[in-house]
């Protein structure tokens, strides 16, 4: 730890690196994606400049909060993982204290901008998102349960709904199908993962899926689980809030995450399961892509 965390602004600006990594940028950033494409779904050709702007800050904020707090709490895990001891708070760049100073007063800007410039319901929702994923998935469902990320994934599939009322101040069915569509597609993205790096979560004693049911127990999950996601993906085609663009990229991404999950379960390859995971990424991004772009296409017609 340096003299220069000392002043937080000093410290901030000679760790900038440390600090935007604790924000999870690459994982916000999917996250507030997902959230734009909800806002600019919700009132297609009619959302305002200041209401995308100022929804898309807050919402970022918020999330980058949450993921700062998830470094404090899983600090110890993460000094005994190989893919997280580089970590600042591992590897000894920052404080905890610095940490939660850093995630205190960016979650805080981002609800005020939330409450001020957007409405009071997505600033409740992003705060029940925030403690969600901060609170009850990391520092309980985490080590509490294998059904963790099934439970926990609730918090991290909010942003498109978070999107869909801080334009409409409303929940609708049509913001939720976007919320199940994260929910559903969760458990075969993370327990790809959690496949690939099961030593590194047995070592730590966190009860994933595959440390506590075993690998084919876990494959057979992320099929059904995929099989349900696509199910799911189809449902905006059929509740007309897309066409026929939209209906043909779902069926080629779902037979595409399908190919990846019933290959995992055939191989019960390491190296197909960070495939799936990547892939898993791609769908996503893809999917609300197309989700976007269809709708948009539509109104120019």
């Amino acid at each position: 730890m340096t003299a220069t965390t000392n002043n937080p602004a000093i410290g901030i600006i000679a760790h900038w690196r440390d600090y935007l990594e604790l924000c999870k940028p690459k994982v916000v950033a999917l996250m507030v994606f997902t959230a734009i494409v909800g806002m600019l779904l919700a009132d297609p050709g009619h959302v305002q400049l200041a209401t995308l702007f100022f929804g898309t800050l807050g919402i970022g904020l918020v999330a980058s909060s949450a993921a700062a707090i998830n470094h404090v709490a899983d600090s110890r895990i993460d000094a005994a993982m190989d893919r997280t001891k580089a970590r600042p708070l591992p590897a000894g760049a920052l404080s905890k204290t610095s940490v939660l100073t850093f995630a205190a007063v960016i979650g805080a800007i981002g609800m005020y901008i939330l409450i001020d410039k957007i409405n009071v319901l997505t600033a409740i929702l992003t705060l029940g998102s925030l403690v969600g994923y901060a609170v009850v998935y990391t520092m309980y469902l985490k080590r509490a349960t294998p059904q963790n990320i099934v439970i926990g994934g609730a918090a991290g599939a909010t942003p498109p709904l978070l999107g869909w009322t801080a334009v409409t101040g409303t929940i609708d069915a049509n913001g939720l199908l976007l919320f199940l569509i994260i929910f559903t597609w969760t458990p075969p993205h993370f327990w790809a993962l959690a496949i690939y790096r099961k030593d590194e979560y047995a070592k730590v004693d966190i009860p994933m899926l595959p440390v506590t049911h075993g690998e084919d127990f876990t494959r057979l999950q992320i099929t059904l689980y995929t099989v349900l996601m696509c199910l799911v993906t189809i449902f905006p085609y059929l509740t007309k809030m897309s066409g026929e663009l939209y209906l043909v990229c779902a069926l080629l991404l779902n037979a595409g995450f399908l190919y990846y999950a019933i290959s995992l379960q055939i191989t019960k390859s390491k190296t197909k399961a960070i495939g799936t995971f990547v892939y898993s990424i791609v769908y996503l991004m893809v999917l609300f892509a197309v989700l976007l772009i269809d709708r948009y296409l539509f109104l120019l017609q």
